[in-house]
């Protein structure tokens, strides 16, 4: 059996820009953010070729002042962020409401899952819930394209993401919004983020956002406390 051929994504990201580019559009664009430092790059690439408003939607994160500490840094580095302020960036909050996030990973129940290491079943149900709140709030809104940040980190699966976005997109039958195909970690978008967060001093979390991510990263490093020489 012949290896699944691999997507690329950001081909198909430049291929995209290209086109809005040659017809002259600037298109509405929702992109759902998870932090200040995942959204620097991608404000940077983006921003003067989309009208970005941005969705802070992320019920995973625990506890509830690290949900704030993020959205405050956010808040604060769009205030001071050129590209952003040049563009008229927007910001939309949502509520926080933690009981959504265990509702939609379900790891009271499948107990296996609150162990599981990331890019795994419960990683993909959370993308799959904040995702989906970025499309409706892209289509009540009638934003031309939605997306996501959370590609640009490398612990991210950036083909679960895709394909997230793109089953969005065919449940709307390929009508606005469109999702924006991406994955923001290429052309050294990883290596810029984190230039930009030392040069706009901004807090960088040690762990993605939700409580069993905490505990798995606790874990790792009490093992090799535990493993070294």
């Amino acid at each position: 059996m012949q290896n699944e051929q691999k997507i690329n994504y950001q081909k198909i990201l430049d291929k995209t820009l290209l086109d809005l580019e040659s017809q002259n559009k600037k298109p509405h664009l929702l992109l759902h953010a998870c932090c200040a430092p995942c959204s620097s790059y991608v404000l940077e690439y983006l921003a003067s070729r989309f009208k970005i408003t941005i969705l802070y939607y992320n019920p995973n994160i625990a506890p509830e002042a690290e949900y704030n500490r993020r959205l405050l840094e956010l808040k604060n580095f769009l205030k001071g962020f050129p590209p952003a302020l040049r563009n008229n960036v927007r910001l939309v909050e949502e509520a926080y409401n933690a009981e959504e996030f265990y509702e939609a990973v379900n790891t009271r129940e499948e107990k296996n899952l609150q162990t599981e290491k990331e890019r795994g079943e419960r990683c993909k149900r959370c993308y799959n819930l904040r995702m989906k709140r970025a499309f409706l709030y892209a289509k009540e809104n009638e934003f031309d394209y939605f997306t996501t940040t959370l590609s640009i980190s490398p612990h991210k699966d950036s083909k679960m993401i895709n394909e997230i976005g793109i089953f969005l997109q065919n449940q709307n039958e390929n009508t606005p919004p469109l999702f924006l195909i991406s994955d923001f970690k290429k052309k050294g978008g990883y290596a810029r983020s984190l230039e930009l967060s030392r040069e706009y001093n901004l807090y960088r979390q040690d762990y993605c956002g939700c409580i069993y991510s905490k505990q798995n990263t606790q874990k790792e490093r009490q093992e090799k406390l535990i493993n070294q020489p």
